[in-house]
């Protein structure tokens, strides 16, 4: 296998420099700008004075060296040969367009799609479709984040103050988009695939009650624990919750007061399904604000007011 050398440390600011989209910005007040220098912009497309100084791009350019157009060159890293055949075409029908442009503008007509779409259609998204998603835009951030912070780590005396301050403005976009992605993907809510959420650390209690509830025509899934319940309202949201009090990790008190006081779940209405004395759990009703109870050991009869809930619903 052959392997690839790394660049040498004294080139290192120059390869960063030819990776640079061109500037939209320019102070050329300490330089006059001559006819070469505008020759050199109309042909590449890159400036040949940035903030008073000469570019290393324009000086190669003059001593004979091939000067490629960055947004045509670089399209192939991300595209096939094919897409970068049909990109090229583009350019030259319709004019310049840089890659930093293309994606501003790709991002801005994104959110204003989005926007008009109404919020149920988000709601249809199932976990492998928003786990997709967030791999797709995770794992091309994660290099991009990785690689500034590493040049800011190991090469930042070698960086001239331009590089420098580019590297550092991509680390810190970088990390707000992660941010800005790891909010949108958090307040998906996908649509419910059941009816009932059964929070109860029996599973012989589990394996009757969901076979009860498929026998109706409703669905419900039964997990064992108060966290694992509060992680499923986190990405789903059943019709009614149904959850014992005594639990191996969390009260069912404390996570009734936790559902009844979150804006977005405060609404589902919640059971106790327990074998604690019914005189105990009255006391807790108004502390907890849950919905009702039924007692163990049940009869299927005690379910009525739960079936009328879920046809109303």
């Amino acid at each position: 296998m052959v392997q690839k050398l790394a660049p040498k440390k004294k080139d290192l600011n120059d390869e960063i420099l030819n990776k640079e989209e061109p500037y939209m910005n320019n102070d050329q007040d300490s330089i006059e700008k001559t006819e070469e220098m505008k020759k050199y912009e109309k042909e590449t497309g890159r400036y040949a004075i940035w903030r008073g100084v000469i570019t290393e791009g324009f000086r190669r350019w003059q001593k004979g060296e091939k000067v490629y157009h960055r947004d045509k060159e670089r399209i192939s890293l991300y595209v096939s040969e094919d897409t970068k055949s049909r990109w090229l075409d583009y350019t030259k029908s319709n004019g310049e367009l840089t890659i930093s442009k293309l994606i501003r503008e790709s991002v801005a007509a994104f959110i204003d799609s989005k926007s008009n779409i109404p919020q149920y259609s988000l709601s249809k998204l199932n976990p492998q479709t928003i786990s997709n998603i967030s791999h797709t835009l995770k794992e091309p951030l994660t290099s991009i984040k990785g690689y500034s912070q590493l040049l800011l780590e190991n090469y930042k005396e070698k960086l001239n103050d331009q590089v420098l301050e580019t590297v550092k403005n991509i680390f810190e976009q970088s990390i707000l988009l992660e941010k800005k992605i790891i909010i949108i993907l958090d307040n998906i809510k996908v649509e419910s695939k059941y009816d009932v959420l059964l929070i109860e650390d029996d599973l012989a209690t589990i394996r009757l009650i969901t076979s009860y509830f498929e026998s109706k025509g409703f669905k419900c899934k039964g997990v064992v624990s108060g966290s694992r319940g509060l992680e499923e309202l986190g990405t789903t949201m059943p019709k009614l919750i149904l959850l014992d009090i005594i639990l191996p990790d969390l009260s069912g008190y404390d996570i009734c007061k936790t559902i009844k006081s979150d804006k977005e779940w405060t609404n589902i209405p919640v059971y106790f399904l327990t074998a604690i004395a019914g005189s105990e759990v009255e006391k807790n009703l108004a502390d907890t604000k849950a919905d009702g109870y039924i007692l163990k050991p049940f009869n299927f009869s005690d379910f009525e007011i739960i079936f009328d809930i879920l046809n109303k619903s």
